[in-house]
C-alpha cells in the first residue's frame, strides 16, 4: 500500500448475502493528488488532503478516483485545508472524465469541507475543479489542427523533466498581427485551461466573426504552461526556485517562459505584437472575472488607450454566466515590490509596443464555474478580441 492509496474492506449486505466490498482511493495517475488520512466504513466517510509536493507550490490541488461505492450508496469526502483547497462545490465525473459537474454545496467546518457523493457502482472521479491534463492539452490542439488547414499543432518547448508543451498556431499568412494567449502558469488553476479551450474552439468555428479574425491575425494558444506540475498534481504557485509568473526576466528558469519570450520579443521587434493575454483563476472570494493590468506609467499612450477599448468590449461581451463587471487591478511596484517587473504581462508591456497586455482572472468558486461556464468566458473573450482587432484595421 502506498501513501497515495489506502484500501478498506467494507461489509455490504446485498439481499440476504454478505459480500466483501473494496473501497479504494487512488491518485497515482496524471494530474492526480490526494493523501488519504482514513476511511471509515461505519460513517461512510473518506478523509483526505492534497498531496504534499515539496517546493512545487501551494498545497491546494486534489484529484482522486474512488472505486467500490455501491450503487445508490451515499458517502462523504472530507477535504482540507481552507481556503484554496476547499471550493464551495467540488467537481465530479461519473463517466471517467468525459463530463464534469458540480457536487452539491459542501458543508464547512473550520479549515475543512465535506462533500457528498452517491455511488453508481462504477468509478467516481472527484476533484478540486474540472481537471485539464497534459493529455487533454495534446488532444485539444491536435483535434483543432486536424479541423482546419490554417491551424497547426506544435510543441512550445520540452520541459526540464522531458515533457512536450502542446500549443496551437493559427494563421492565414505571414506578417499578421500576433495574438498570444496561454493558461496555467499556475498549475492548480485548471479553469483557465477550460477558458482557453472555449476560446480556441470558437477561433476555429464557422462563426463569421471568428472566420474574419483568423484571416486578419496570427494566434498562438498554449493550454498549459506548467506541464510538469500539472502532470504531478502539484499546485505550482510560488514554487521553488521560481514561480512561472515571476520568471519573466532576461534569464528565465523555465523553458516555457523562455520560449514564449522569444516569440513575443520577435513579434514586438517586427511591429506586429497585438495582444498578450495570460489566463488564470483568482482567490476563493472572487465571484466575477476581472483583469490585472500593467502600471499605467509603463504603457505607451496608445497601449493604454488600446487596453481601455479592449476592456470596454470585453464588458459588453462577457455577460453570462460569468460576468465581467469592469474590475481591474494594477499590479505594479505596490502590488509586488520585489518582482512586479517579472510578471508576464508587465514584461510584455515593458517591450514598449502598443499591444494589449493583461491577465484574465476567471472566478472558480461560483456555481457557474463549470466547464460550460469557463468555455463561455473563452468564447466571449474571442468575440471581444475579434471586435477589437476589426477596429484596428
Amino acid at each position: 500500500m502506498t501513501a497515495f492509496t489506502r484500501t478498506l474492506l467494507v461489509a455490504v449486505v446485498l439481499s440476504t448475502l454478505c459480500e466483501a466490498q473494496e473501497i479504494t482511493i487512488e491518485s497515482e495517475f496524471p494530474g492526480g493528488s490526494g493523501e488519504v488520512e482514513r476511511i471509515d466504513a461505519g460513517e461512510k466517510l473518506v478523509v483526505l488532503h492534497p498531496t504534499n509536493h515539496a517546493d512545487k507550490g501551494w498545497r491546494c490541488w486534489w484529484y482522486v478516483k474512488i472505486l467500490g461505492i455501491p450503487e445508490n450508496e451515499a458517502w462523504t469526502v472530507d477535504v482540507g485545508d481552507a481556503p484554496w483547497a476547499t471550493p464551495d462545490q467540488a467537481s465530479v465525473s461519473f463517466d471517467n472524465g468525459k463530463n464534469w459537474q458540480h457536487t452539491h454545496p459542501g458543508t464547512r467546518k473550520e479549515k475543512r469541507i465535506r462533500y457528498r457523493v452517491t455511488g453508481t457502482g462504477k468509478p467516481i472521479l472527484l476533484a478540486w475543479g474540472p481537471p485539464f491534463t497534459p493529455e487533454d492539452s495534446a488532444n485539444l490542439v491536435n483535434r483543432l489542427a486536424a479541423r482546419n488547414g490554417q491551424a497547426s499543432a506544435f510543441s512550445l518547448c520540452t520541459t526540464k523533466e522531458g515533457r512536450e508543451t502542446p500549443a496551437l498556431r493559427v494563421k492565414s499568412g505571414e506578417g499578421k498581427p500576433l495574438i498570444w494567449i496561454h493558461a496555467r502558469q499556475h498549475a492548480w488553476e485548471s479553469g483557465s485551461s477550460w477558458v482557453g479551450k472555449g476560446f480556441a474552439e470558437w477561433l476555429l468555428s464557422n462563426a463569421p466573426d471568428s472566420v474574419a479574425f483568423r484571416q486578419d491575425t496570427e494566434v498562438v494558444f498554449v493550454p498549459v504552461m506548467d506541464i510538469d506540475n500539472v502532470f504531478r498534481g502539484a499546485g505550482g504557485k510560488s514554487q521553488r526556485p521560481q514561480d512561472h509568473n515571476r520568471d519573466w526576466t532576461e534569464n528565465p528558469h523555465w523553458n516555457a517562459v523562455a520560449a514564449a519570450q522569444k516569440e513575443l520579443r520577435a513579434a514586438a521587434e517586427e511591429g506586429r505584437l497585438a495582444a498578450y493575454i495570460d489566463l488564470h483563476n483568482p482567490g476563493a472570494g472572487s465571484r466575477f472575472p476581472y483583469f490585472y493590468v500593467p502600471p499605467k506609467d509603463i504603457l505607451t499612450p496608445r497601449a493604454h488607450a488600446n487596453q481601455l477599448r479592449f476592456l470596454a468590449l470585453v464588458k459588453e461581451e462577457m455577460k453570462e454566466p460569468l460576468r465581467f463587471a469592469g474590475q481591474t487591478i494594477e499590479s505594479g511596484s505596490k502590488y509586488d515590490p520585489k518582482a512586479w517587473n517579472a510578471i508576464s504581462k508587465n514584461w510584455v508591456a515593458l517591450l514598449g509596443t502598443d499591444a494589449i497586455s493583461v491577465t484574465l482572472e476567471t472566478a472558480w468558486n461560483t456555481s457557474a464555474s463549470t466547464t460550460d461556464g469557463y468555455e463561455a468566458v473563452g468564447r466571449q473573450l474571442g468575440q471581444a478580441l475579434a471586435r477589437y482587432q476589426k477596429e484596428q484595421k
